[in-house]
């Protein structure tokens, strides 16, 4: 299964007051195992950065001032990510900024949901975690991520953080080789099944008590149901004397 790991940063909280994406970066998984591949991306937006905003990543509109804008690298970033499933934390609010970018480059561009699946971390974490704070921070903390490096939000650093904190969260069948299929055949190759046909085969002895408390127990129900499938599918049972110990 190929996976992409995405975050966004933008001018605001809220795509509907005009505010745009700034940054896009994507982390490759495959497998459940980052490829290596990654696609990170600054964007000029044509608007200005609401209060707080610039604060939270340490962008700037001078900064950005020579970097493409979304219609311009609108078809990379598709193709980067087309067909894949998309993990992002709190996905709503990516999904529609993201949305709103597309249907600003034409109406042949869709929506990301045409392109993807998405599958939202955050949701992830309150079934996992629920009434606990499930932020990106606060999972790296609870998992055991180490995110010490994270001063300022940064989509790609971000990215990668959550790739991890979603292993967390998804770990348990990975753990006993249902996450690699590869490495559960190693384990059957090397497994040793040694059966020595020619050894004599255990049998139940069955003690006379034993076989009259179970044919007491047959009749009844020859009785009730007015015939036992038992007698159907077993054969007679072979009797051995009781030993006198």
């Amino acid at each position: 299964m190929r996976q992409i790991i995405l975050d966004t940063e933008t001018t605001g909280l809220s795509w509907e007051r005009g505010n745009r994406v700034v940054e896009i970066g994507c982390v490759e998984f495959v497998e459940r195992r980052p490829t290596g591949r990654t696609y990170h991306q600054y964007i000029k937006p044509d608007c200005d950065f609401e209060a707080g905003a610039q604060e939270v990543t340490g962008l700037s509109l001078e900064i950005l001032a020579d970097k493409p804008l979304f219609e311009q690298i609108v078809d990379e970033f598709l193709a980067f990510i087309e067909g894949a499933e998309v993990i992002i934390h709190n996905a709503a609010f990516d999904v529609g900024f993201l949305d709103n970018e597309l249907s600003r480059c034409g109406p042949q561009y869709g929506k990301l949901r045409d392109r993807v699946t998405i599958e939202d971390s955050l949701l992830l974490a309150r079934q996992r975690f629920p009434g606990q704070r499930n932020s990106l921070d606060a999972l790296c903390k609870r998992l055991g991520v180490d995110n010490s490096h994270r001063q300022l939000h940064g989509a790609l650093l971000d990215a990668q953080l959550l790739g991890e904190v979603y292993i967390g969260l998804t770990s348990g069948q990975e753990e006993i080789g249902f996450g690699d299929p590869g490495a559960a055949a190693a384990r059957l190759e090397q497994a040793s099944f040694q059966v020595d046909v020619s050894a004599p085969r255990p049998r139940v002895i069955v003690l006379p008590a034993e076989l009259a408390a179970h044919e007491a127990r047959l009749e009844k129900l020859r009785k009730k149901a007015g015939k036992c499938i038992w007698d159907l599918a077993m054969p007679p049972v072979e009797v051995a004397q009781a030993v006198e110990a």
